[in-house]
């Protein structure tokens, strides 16, 4: 009989578990889809500053310095 009472009378039950457990979900999930919104937002913005021309005019004032004299390509 001792046990059966000790069961009973446990600090949390079934159903405020399965509540605290759900609630828990619905936080992670909430927190899931704001991080993937942020990405997509990212990559979005990040397609449009590849396009513009800062980037590309980079690549022209690049000069290659492998060539000098303390790699012994005289």
């Amino acid at each position: 009989m001792k046990g059966i009472f000790l069961l009973s009378s446990s600090a949390i039950s079934t159903h405020q578990l399965t509540i605290i457990l759900l609630t828990v979900c619905f936080i992670f999930i909430v927190l899931i889809g704001i991080a993937i919104i942020k990405m997509y937002k990212l990559k979005a913005q990040n397609k449009k500053l590849m396009e513009t021309n800062a980037f590309k005019d980079m690549d022209d004032s690049y000069k290659d310095f492998t060539g000098g004299h303390l790699y012994g390509d005289n």
